[in-house]
């Protein structure tokens, strides 16, 4: 019994350490995961920029097709207009020509602030590209040593499940059953080290009949008030 109580001291330690590799590589996937959903932000930011882009592109296209539409009007009434022998008639189509030359002007100006926004809307995509660029740079050197950092702990979870397994294979199943119960009812920690008549996995006093029991190591004892595994870390 005293060999299985080390072994299984020693098997607590083992899958804490594996715990925290795990939650370690957890951490880390999270903070890759993170990194490409700030690139991937970033470049939705972009492609909402070369949407608006696209569309003024098009708004602008559909004014000059506009103008020269107007001004194929205006030549077709000026041509007319030299026909014309009435005034009222001639009235009229200059009238037409003056509209004309006012809607021209003016999608002349929606054009112009088109232009505006156009060029200052390049420019900012231009740096946003740019800003990508640099910060995907950035991105896959912190992605190359997490992946790293997440390789060596993946080796030293292979590394210690293999010992874990090593050690399950030397202990009791109905030990094993027992362990594995309590370290999911409490967090984790089944086994604890009884020291001065304590548990210290509840810091409760033990019965000082039961605390002697443990020294005589023949049989698996639990904490009255935690129920876990105790054990006595005396030094060699």
């Amino acid at each position: 019994m005293q060999k299985n109580l080390k072994m299984l001291d020693e098997l607590q330690a083992i899958d804490l350490r594996i715990d925290g590799y795990s939650v370690e590589k957890s951490t880390l996937e999270g903070e890759i995961t993170a990194l490409d959903g700030k690139v991937a932000e970033a470049g939705s930011a972009i492609t909402e920029k070369n949407s608006t882009l696209a569309v003024l592109e098009e708004e602008k296209g559909a004014l000059e097709e506009g103008i020269a539409a107007e001004n194929e009007n205006i030549a077709r009434s000026e041509a007319h207009q030299k026909e014309i022998k009435t005034q009222k008639e001639y009235q009229a189509v200059s009238k037409e020509i003056g509209t004309a030359k006012k809607l021209i002007a003016e999608m002349e100006e929606q054009i112009l602030q088109k232009s505006v926004q156009i060029d200052e809307l390049r420019v900012e995509i231009s740096g946003l590209e740019e800003s990508l660029s640099s910060f995907e740079k950035n991105t896959d050197t912190q992605k190359g040593e997490i992946q790293a950092r997440i390789g060596l702990l993946d080796e030293d979870i292979v590394r210690s499940t293999t010992f874990r397994d090593e050690i399950v294979k030397s202990l009791p199943s109905s030990m094993m059953r027992r362990y594995g119960m309590l370290r999911e009812q409490r967090r984790g920690i089944a086994v604890v080290e009884a020291r001065d008549g304590s548990c210290l996995g509840c810091n409760m006093q033990i019965p000082p009949q039961l605390y002697n029991t443990l020294f005589r190591l023949d049989e698996l004892i639990t904490c009255p008030h935690c129920q876990r595994i105790l054990v006595l870390r005396r030094e060699e």
